[in-house]
């Protein structure tokens, strides 16, 4: 039981870390600080969708799984819990960039911002 709590509290993490890399930058708006976490957030997050890479998150949500005596799945996050939920057809590298692109020209856009602001409340 408690390997099987791990995993669901594991995807309700994985889910909130998407969302900052996401919408990350809106909390800079408010707090400067928050910039020393989703800059590394985003930065990982893009590294994910452009470049491929697994992501530890789901593998150690599958180990979790596999020690409560659930068969895990197979891919990744985004493709196993998210993805269906749009589009039941399979993510593919071009999906992904897609993907990737619109978190990166969101963030530029908030970031765009809030370098604006900050200049004109700076002087």
């Amino acid at each position: 039981m408690l390997p099987r709590l791990a995993a669901d509290t594991l995807v309700l993490l994985h889910l909130a870390f998407i969302l900052l890399v996401l919408f990350g930058g809106l909390l800079v708006l408010r707090w400067r600080t928050a910039l020393l976490i989703h800059l590394p957030a985003l930065a990982w997050g893009l590294a994910v969708e452009f470049l491929h890479l697994p992501c530890p998150l789901t593998d150690w949500e599958n180990q979790l799984r596999h020690a409560a005596g659930d068969a895990g799945y197979p891919g990744g996050f985004i493709e196993h819990y998210i993805w269906p939920l749009i589009y039941p057809a399979e993510l593919t590298p071009q999906t992904q960039w897609l993907l990737g692109s619109i978190a990166l020209l969101l963030n530029l856009a908030v970031y765009a911002y809030v370098v604006w602001r900050w200049r004109r409340l700076n002087g």
